[in-house]
C-alpha cells in the first residue's frame, strides 16, 4: 500500500466521483481508477460500488476512511512542520465549534491568531462535532457540554448565562423565576437540539413542561421571530447581546434557578494536539472567557 493510493482513496470517497477526485489530485482519471483497482487487489475487498449517484463506498470502504483520515492529516501535518524554520509554527488546524459561539468570537479569535501565526492554515466547521473529534476527522471542538458519555477529553472553558429575551413589557421584571418563563409565548430550538436538551433538564428538575409556540433549529431565527411577533426565547447571553443592543427586545435574568450552559473543548485522549492547535485554541479560549454573561471555569478537567 503506496501514501499516492491511501491520498487518491481519500479524495474519491469525499468527492464522490473519479472526475471529482482525479481534478482534486490533478491526476488523469484512468490513473486514479487503476491504483484504486490495485488498492483493492491488495487489500482483497471492494471499496468502492459503481452507482448512478456516482462511486459509493462499501463497508469496508467506509472502514478504511476511518482508519487512515487521521493518519493522512498527520502525515500532512508533519510535512509541514519539517518544512518551517527554526520557531516557525505552521501547518493544518480543523477545529469544530457550534454556531451560537463562532458567531459571538470567531472573527476576532481568527484575525488575532493569523496575525501571530500566519504560516498556519486553519479550518472551522461544523456538524457532528463530538463524532468527529471521537474518529480523528478534526482535532479539537467547542461544544456544549456533552449530554451523554464520549471516549474524548472535555475541558471547562465557561459556564455561560441562559436569559430571556423578547418583547419589552413593563409587565414583566427585569428578572423572574423560570416557573414565570415557562407561562409565556416561548420558542424554542428542537429536542435534538444541544440547547434544548439543557432547557428541558432544568424543567425536570422544577417539575415544570414547555409548551413552545414554535420549535426553529437557528438561533438567529428564533430572535427574528421573538422580535417581529413578540415571543420569547431562552438563549445563551452571547447570541442575543448584539442583537439587544440594536433592537427592541429586552434581556431578562432567569432566577430560581439561575440557568447556564457549559462550554467546553473536546480533544482526543490518544491523538496529542499539534503545536499550531494548541495555540488556536489557547486563543478561543480567551476570546470566549473573555464574553460577558461567562463564568471561567478552571481545574475541573473530566477524562
Amino acid at each position: 500500500m503506496e501514501l499516492r493510493q491511501i491520498q487518491y482513496f481519500i479524495c474519491l470517497f469525499e468527492e464522490g466521483t473519479v472526475t471529482g477526485a482525479a481534478r482534486r489530485v490533478n491526476v488523469v482519471q484512468p490513473a486514479l481508477s487503476a491504483q484504486i483497482v490495485k488498492l483493492e487487489e491488495e487489500l482483497g475487498q471492494k471499496l468502492f460500488i459503481r452507482s448512478a449517484r456516482g462511486m459509493e463506498p462499501t463497508e469496508a470502504g467506509r472502514r478504511m476512511y476511518q482508519l487512515y483520515l487521521p493518519i493522512l492529516r498527520d502525515l500532512s501535518q508533519a510535512r509541514e512542520q519539517m518544512t518551517l524554520r527554526g520557531g516557525e509554527v505552521g501547518g493544518e488546524v480543523m477545529v469544530g465549534m457550534i454556531s451560537s459561539l463562532a458567531e459571538s468570537v470567531l472573527s476576532e479569535a481568527l484575525t488575532d491568531f493569523a496575525r501571530a501565526y500566519p504560516k498556519v492554515n486553519v479550518t472551522v466547521t461544523n456538524g457532528p462535532l463530538l463524532d468527529w473529534v471521537a474518529a480523528g476527522k478534526i482535532d479539537a471542538a467547542i461544544v456544549d457540554k456533552p449530554r451523554r458519555p464520549f471516549s474524548i477529553s472535555v475541558e471547562p472553558i465557561i459556564d455561560e448565562e441562559l436569559v430571556l429575551v423578547g418583547p419589552d413589557d413593563d409587565a414583566l421584571p427585569a428578572s423572574l423565576p423560570l416557573s414565570a418563563a415557562a407561562a409565556l409565548p416561548l420558542l424554542f430550538t428542537p429536542r435534538e437540539h444541544n440547547l434544548r436538551e439543557i432547557l428541558e433538564d432544568y424543567a425536570r428538575q422544577e417539575n415544570l413542561v414547555f409548551k413552545p409556540v414554535f420549535e426553529i433549529y437557528s438561533m438567529t431565527a428564533l430572535l427574528n421571530l421573538a422580535e417581529d411577533a413578540g415571543f420569547y426565547a431562552i438563549l445563551p447571553r452571547t447570541v442575543v447581546r448584539r442583537r439587544a443592543s440594536r433592537s427592541p427586545l429586552c434581556v431578562r435574568t432567569i432566577e430560581a434557578p439561575a440557568m447556564t450552559r457549559q462550554i467546553v473543548c473536546v480533544t482526543h485522549p490518544r491523538r496529542p494536539l499539534s503545536t499550531a492547535c494548541a495555540l488556536f485554541l489557547d486563543v478561543l479560549r480567551t476570546h470566549i472567557r473573555g464574553l460577558p454573561g461567562g463564568a471561567p471555569r478552571a481545574g475541573d478537567t473530566d477524562r
